[in-house]
């Protein structure tokens, strides 16, 4: 009996201690489950919060500038019309003395802003005079730098060409290789090489004439810009005679030197990139020099 009576009472217990899980986790979930909806109002509330804040701060800010705004009016209209009343007093038996007060406010202001804008054309005089002492001082020390870099360009002990890209250009120096290579292709034998040069030679007299300018101005955007007029006689001549390369390496010189100078229109000296096809950096200049320097000191450090 007490067997049976066990196994009942074991049932039971099991039953009850299923009843209590399931009981205790729905009491779990439950608590989750609020106080993922507490966060979730805490969170919301807390926006919203920021937001009303955020609102008023808008609105003061608002309030504000209407304020400053409406009272700036205000005292315009009632300075313009405290001058315009004044102006038209000639003598009065008692005059306003607050109006008088403000006339010279006025006036006081009104100067004190002109000698707050002749202080900044001055601070901006300055500058501009700055920047052109810059200016200058950065032309000279690229004047200086060619200078150097021509001095050791010319000292093969000293500049090694064959490791920098940094080189002296002659601006609106004509190409003689697309010559010489044309020259050998329509002569060939002896007279190819006279022939280049004699064809060089012409071109190059042609450039250094200023009263050959075959260019034409056009309208980019709102302004003027000056271009190639590749419709120019001489140009389209050269063209069909002697070839695009011949054309190009002309045209080429003639863009540098009417670049450079225009109006003397010879070739000018200048510190090249030859690999990026452009004008040196001052900063790329002042390197390549201090590399060749470093490389003629060696062989003397080592000797010693």
């Amino acid at each position: 009996m007490w067997t049976k009576e066990l196994e009942k009472r074991r049932a039971l217990n099991e039953n009850e201690k299923r009843n209590l899980d399931e009981q205790k986790k729905k009491n779990e979930l439950a608590i989750m489950e609020q106080t993922n909806d507490d966060e979730k109002m805490v969170k919301l509330a807390e926006e919203q919060m920021r937001q009303k804040e955020l609102l008023l701060k808008k609105i003061i800010e608002l309030e504000s500038e209407l304020d400053k705004k409406q009272s700036l009016e205000l005292n315009i209209q009632h300075m313009r019309g405290a001058i315009e009343e004044m102006n038209h007093m000639s003598t009065c038996e008692e005059e306003d003395m607050e109006l008088k007060k403000k006339l010279e406010a006025i006036e006081e202001e009104l100067n004190d802003k002109e000698e707050e804008l002749d202080g900044m054309e001055s601070v901006n005089q300055n500058l501009i005079i700055k920047e052109r002492k810059t200016n200058d001082e950065l032309q000279q020390a690229r004047q200086q730098l060619l200078s150097n870099f021509m001095f050791i360009y010319l000292s093969p002990k000293i500049f090694n060409d064959s490791r920098t890209n940094i080189c002296v250009k002659r601006m609106g120096e004509l190409d003689e290789k697309p010559f010489v290579k044309v020259a050998n292709i329509k002569h060939g034998g002896e007279d190819a090489k006279a022939k280049a040069a004699e064809l060089c030679s012409l071109w190059e007299d042609y450039l250094r004439d200023p009263n050959w300018h075959p260019y034409k101005m056009v309208v980019e955007g709102e302004t003027f810009k000056e271009i190639l007029n590749e419709d120019d006689e001489k140009l389209k001549e050269l063209k069909t005679e002697l070839g695009t390369e011949v054309y190009e390496a002309v045209t080429t010189a003639l863009n540098e030197m009417n670049e450079y100078n225009p109006s003397g229109r010879y070739t000018v000296k200048e510190l090249w990139n030859s690999t990026e096809k452009r004008k040196a950096r001052l900063g790329e200049g002042i390197e390549c020099l201090l590399e060749q320097w470093k490389m003629h000191k060696q062989p003397k450090q080592r000797r010693n």
